[in-house]
C-alpha cells in the first residue's frame, strides 16, 4: 500500500473519478490507520451546472480552483462531504462511498465513529455507504480539512486493486442541471455498498442507463 503522489490527481475530473475507484483512503488518527476502499466516485466540472464551482468563486469553494490534489469539503443535508480538486480550475471529484479495508482496533474505531441512529453498529457493507457516512467513519470535518492537500494524515493510497467499473449518471442532481451526464463510477464488486446500485434501479437498462468500463491506471 503506497500513497499516491500529488501528480496522480493531475488529470481531468472524469478520468480522476474513474481512477479513484478501487484506491484506498488512509486516515492516520490516534495512532491508528483507518483505511477505506473507494467504491463510488462522481466527477464535476466547472463548465457544467451541477458543479459548485459553476456558481462562481467564493472563499468556501476556493479549494476547487486550487492545485490538483487539494481537499474540498462542504456540508450536505447536515453531513460532511469529501472532494478533491482535479486538473482544470474548478473541476473536482466527490468521494461518494467506500468499504472497510482494515481490521482490529482500526475497524472498531471506524464503527465507533459512525454508529447507526439507534447507537447499534452498522453492518460492515453499509458503514461508509454514502458521502457523509464515509466522512464520519474517517472522522473528517469540513473546517479541519478543506483546503489542505492530500498526504500525511489523510492520503490516497494504491494497493494494486483495479476493479471493473460501472459508469452511470450522478445522483441527486436537480432537473436542468446536467443530470444526464454519466459521470458516476461504481466498483462492480461492491454494488451493495454504493449509495444506490445503478443495476437495480427500476426500468434501468444495461447499455442505456449503465454500462461496464475498464479500470483506469
Amino acid at each position: 500500500m503506497q500513497p499516491v503522489p500529488l501528480s496522480f490527481f493531475e488529470r481531468p475530473a472524469l478520468d480522476l473519478a474513474r481512477a479513484l475507484v478501487g484506491r484506498l483512503l488512509v486516515r492516520r488518527r490516534a495512532g491508528l490507520l483507518l483505511v477505506a476502499r473507494v467504491v463510488e466516485a462522481e466527477a464535476y466540472a466547472r463548465h457544467e451546472k451541477a458543479s459548485h464551482s459553476s456558481l462562481g468563486r467564493t472563499p468556501s469553494r476556493e479549494p476547487m480552483f486550487a492545485a490538483p490534489g487539494t481537499i474540498y469539503m462542504y456540508r450536505s443535508r447536515g453531513g460532511p462531504s469529501l472532494n478533491v480538486s482535479a486538473h482544470g480550475a474548478g473541476d473536482a471529484v466527490l468521494f461518494k462511498s467506500a468499504v472497510l479495508a482494515c481490521d482490529g482496533p482500526a475497524r472498531a474505531a471506524m464503527h465507533a465513529l459512525n454508529p447507526s441512529r439507534s447507537g447499534a453498529p452498522r453492518p460492515d457493507p453499509k458503514l461508509l455507504a454514502g458521502q457523509s457516512l464515509l466522512c464520519r467513519a474517517l472522522d473528517l470535518e469540513t473546517a479541519a480539512w478543506t483546503g489542505r492537500p492530500f498526504g500525511g494524515d489523510l492520503a490516497v493510497a494504491d494497493d494494486g486493486d483495479r476493479p471493473r467499473l460501472i459508469q452511470t449518471t450522478r445522483l441527486g442532481i436537480p432537473a436542468g442541471r446536467d443530470e444526464h451526464l454519466p459521470w458516476r463510477f461504481v466498483h462492480a464488486g461492491h454494488l451493495g455498498s454504493a449509495t444506490k446500485d445503478p443495476t437495480r434501479r427500476r426500468g434501468a437498462v444495461e447499455g442505456r442507463d449503465w454500462w461496464f468500463v475498464e479500470p483506469a491506471g
